[in-house]
């Protein structure tokens, strides 16, 4: 197995001039191409566990680090006769236009017996929309919140805060000693929804303004979302100077080179920060709120699709078989440092654990993947109106304005 370079797979892919993705060495070996937007070099090592059950099959892992530029790698990809056979697909919204344009291989529970105990909630991101068949085995669930270093709190005298007004002196109290409060940046702007979302949840009420939304009595400006939103501006003083130029990958190694205590983000930055702050001590925390219980947005992040181009059919449903299995999804759980979506899976991490009993507690849809539909996406819309709010162009009521203009467009 190889875990290829990510310029080169980016201009093999794009350019459709890829060479065969499957392939049949000279022992008689079939070769298993699989596309994800890692990087994880641990996939090699994961995989590898069903080469050494299925001797026959090599799982040929492809990581690609252009994380935004996947979809159109991926398209381009299966559009074409050097796709891969298996690939990392989106979830909701974002997996329609593969599923609409006859990509992907449908999966049913006689291929793949371990979607039969996938929790709906959890399947549904792996559906079409208007066929309602499945078209991925979901490998994982993922959590926001605000992850933060054991050390530094303890430094100065800080531990994690109760209230907001707790948070909101804690971050004073760090800037003065010389210490960036929040590792975050804007610059990437796909980040922007996200930490939006970890701090204004509770301040718009999760899943209830959700179904408010959806049922169409509420809108996205309502005061109680535009107060959520407006978090960005209110906690900008601690974000680091010029937060709207810094990147995505900067902000990374803010935290990790201890020059920042906290860092809001997804539950996948573990493994990143494990791996490249190996003496750093992770703690995680729900931010509060002024009024009520904060709670932890969390949302099904893709699947794994079959190409419906493979070369490999059989082979390819059965190692999409395994990817549903228990036995993969501790595997997955345990490597990475993430949920996985195969049910029964019980994390042995004790930072995974406590994140599991907050989320089981307080847990809440990750509002954004409920609405990134559209052309362009309700998602991207955001994602550009809460950089222009960062920059001070717009207020928070104009970027919840322009989000309610594109959801009304198909909802």
């Amino acid at each position: 197995m190889r875990l290829a370079a990510a310029a080169v797979a980016l201009a093999m892919a794009v350019t459709a001039c890829a060479p065969s993705t499957t392939t049949r060495a000279d022992q008689g070996k079939i070769t298993l191409s699989v596309w994800g937007w890692g990087p994880e070099a641990n996939y090699d090592k994961m995989f590898a566990e069903y080469e050494k059950a299925n001797p026959g099959v090599d799982v040929d892992a492809r990581s690609f680090t252009t994380a935004t530029e996947y979809d159109t790698i991926l398209s381009t990809g299966l559009a074409g006769d050097n796709g891969p056979d298996l690939a990392w697909l989106r979830a909701g919204a974002n997996l329609q236009p593969l599923v609409e344009a006859g990509r992907l291989l449908p999966l049913d529970t006689k291929d793949v017996p371990g979607l039969a105990g996938y929790d709906e909630k959890v399947l549904r991101y792996a559906k079409g929309d208007k066929d309602g068949k499945v078209y991925g085995v979901p490998f994982a669930v993922q959590t926001l919140q605000v992850i933060y270093n054991k050390k530094i709190f303890a430094d100065n005298g800080i531990t994690p805060p109760k209230t907001y007004d707790e948070m909101i002196a804690s971050a004073g109290k760090l800037k003065a000693k010389g210490v960036i409060p929040f590792a975050f940046g804007g610059k990437d702007d796909w980040m922007l929804p996200i930490v939006a979302s970890i701090f204004g949840t509770a301040h718009w009420g999760g899943d209830e303004f959700i179904a408010a939304v959806k049922a169409k009595q509420k809108k996205f400006t309502d005061p109680r979302f535009v107060e959520g939103i407006d978090q960005l501006n209110k906690l900008k003083p601690y974000f680091p100077e010029n937060a709207a130029g810094v990147s995505y990958t900067d902000a990374q190694i803010l935290f990790s080179s201890g020059k920042a205590a906290m860092f809001p983000g997804g539950l996948w930055e573990l493994n990143f920060f494990t791996e490249n702050a190996k003496d750093v001590e992770l703690g995680v925390f729900t931010p509060p709120v002024p009024e009520g219980q904060g709670l932890m947005p969390g949302f099904t992040d893709g699947s794994y699709g079959v190409n419906v181009k493979t070369k490999h059919k059989a082979e390819a449903l059965k190692f999409a078989a395994w990817l549903a299995s228990k036995d993969y999804g501790q595997l997955y759980t345990d490597t990475l440092r993430i949920f996985s979506a195969v049910p029964g899976v019980t994390p042995k991490d004790p930072l995974l654990g406590e994140v599991a009993t907050t989320f089981d507690q307080h847990g809440a849809t990750y509002f954004m993947n409920e609405f990134a539909y559209g052309n362009p996406s309700s998602a991207a819309v955001f994602s550009k109106a809460l950089q222009e709010m960062l920059l001070g162009r717009i207020t928070a009521k104009q970027a919840a304005e322009q989000l309610d203009k594109s959801v009304s467009t198909w909802l």
